[in-house]
């Protein structure tokens, strides 16, 4: 099923190859909230090629508050299939390929690492890219690196925000349009310093004898370069 005894990787680049994914949740924390909708599109040479979108039972009350943000009530999900039966369909869906998605390094793979060790005993081992991250490495001059300000940004449509489908694919647009922000050309007209051995944007980070410029592809990539 794809699943693992570690987690993949966090990767800072753009792939042809990929699947997106997003979860509606009853809550913002991974400990002890459960996932009511997941969506998911296939994209492959940069093209949609199929998507995956099903609400879930999480066997307990929504609250109000979620409801307000997802627009998701307990009678629409009362029908639906609990998250063990949705998780193993997700993960045939998925198969081995990268996924992508907006914040999921901290938030919705959490539920997903969460959930496939309490009904599968291993995890997922699928390497990923947020685009959060990569926004924050290809446009450190944004204040906010939301998905919706992204979207507008690039002009992309906001309709349909906080459903998982239709901000799978938001996002899908929005990690094209970043791919754009990788060109080293771009990347200097923003005042961004460029990694000498890979192209991608170094940081200036603190280490033990002062700061230096780390490149943002690290582990794959260990470059660093000393600040003049």
């Amino acid at each position: 099923m794809g699943l693992s005894i570690t987690t993949g990787k966090s990767l800072n680049k753009y792939l042809t190859d990929y699947v997106v994914f997003d979860l509606e949740t009853t809550g913002l924390s991974t400990e002890i909230e459960d996932v009511i909708e997941v969506s998911a599109i296939k994209v492959v040479n940069g093209e949609i090629v199929d998507e995956f979108s099903t609400l879930v039972n999480p066997q307990r009350p929504i609250p109000k508050v979620a409801s307000e943000v997802n627009n998701i009530t307990d009678s629409m999900v009362k029908d639906a299939m609990p998250f063990d039966v949705v998780l193993k369909d997700f993960i045939g869906f998925i198969g081995n390929m990268t996924l992508v998605g907006h914040n999921i390094e901290r938030f919705d793979l959490q539920f997903i690492y969460r959930d496939c060790m309490r009904y599968f005993g291993k995890t997922l081992g699928n390497d990923y890219v947020d685009t959060l991250k990569l926004a924050r490495s290809y446009r450190p001059d944004l204040k906010s690196r939301s998905l919706g300000v992204l979207a507008e940004l690039y002009g992309i449509s906001t309709l349909g925000a906080h459903r998982a489908l239709a901000d799978c694919k938001m996002n899908q647009k929005v990690y094209e349009c970043l791919a754009n922000e990788m060109d080293p050309e771009v990347m200097v007209s923003r005042g961004i310093k460029v990694c000498s051995k890979c192209g991608s944007p170094m940081k200036q980070r603190d280490g033990k004898y002062g700061k230096f410029y780390g490149c943002c592809a690290y582990p794959e990539c260990k470059n660093t370069e000393d600040i003049k």
